[in-house]
């Protein structure tokens, strides 16, 4: 097997038992690095701060990954206009935090006979969300249920949700101070008037 100590040293072709014997002495570990080369490559270093460094690298790539979820609104072929207009506007709030959204038509009896009437209601949808949308995955029938999701459009400035503050001397999040007793029912007082 080649051995290569962890500064990137070769030290060239050795036997298992020489190369453990060299790890030994050093106090570190021998890993083998490339199985399936030839001849194997092995590594001799610390394999505890190797794993250490590499669970440090992958919660940071996590930490700088964008996450973004899928939401899920339903609507029915008669939703009525205020419904839709309610329902749009949590479609677009969604859209603006980055997030995707499922768009789910729900066909009751006979509604699944006039599919098209689902299609309709999507389009409004879509078209009061041109702006900040774009379809990712177009209108499909599955059972009674009809699917379409949205996704934000490229170039879009993803809105974050403002931190929510709660604690003492936050203002609005303590608790309430009662008014001074006999307080809360009387009229102001005007101010004396000047005797000049």
């Amino acid at each position: 097997m080649r051995v290569v100590l962890d500064d990137g040293t070769q030290l060239g072709i050795l036997t298992r038992d020489e190369a453990l014997r060299l790890a030994e002495e050093k106090g570190l570990d021998l890993v083998e690095i490339a199985a399936r080369s030839s001849p194997p490559v092995c590594r001799i270093m610390d394999y505890g701060r190797f794993k250490y460094e590499q669970s440090k690298k992958q919660k940071q790539a996590r930490k700088h990954a964008s996450s973004m979820e899928l939401k899920e609104i339903k609507f029915r072929p008669k939703t009525e206009q205020h419904d839709m207009d309610f329902k749009v506007k949590h479609v677009r709030r969604f859209l603006e935090e980055g997030n995707k959204c499922r768009l789910v038509i729900v066909f009751r009896g006979r509604e699944i006979v006039h599919p098209e009437t689902g299609v309709a209601v999507l389009n409004r949808v879509v078209d009061a969300t041109q702006d900040i949308a774009s379809v990712e995955v177009r209108p499909s029938l599955e059972g009674k249920r009809m699917m379409m999701i949205l996704g934000p459009r490229a170039g879009l400035v993803r809105r974050v949700k403002p931190p929510t503050a709660t604690g003492p001397g936050m203002p609005g999040t303590g608790p309430v101070q009662p008014a001074a007793p006999g307080m809360g029912d009387q009229a102001p007082t005007p101010p004396p008037e000047s005797l000049e």
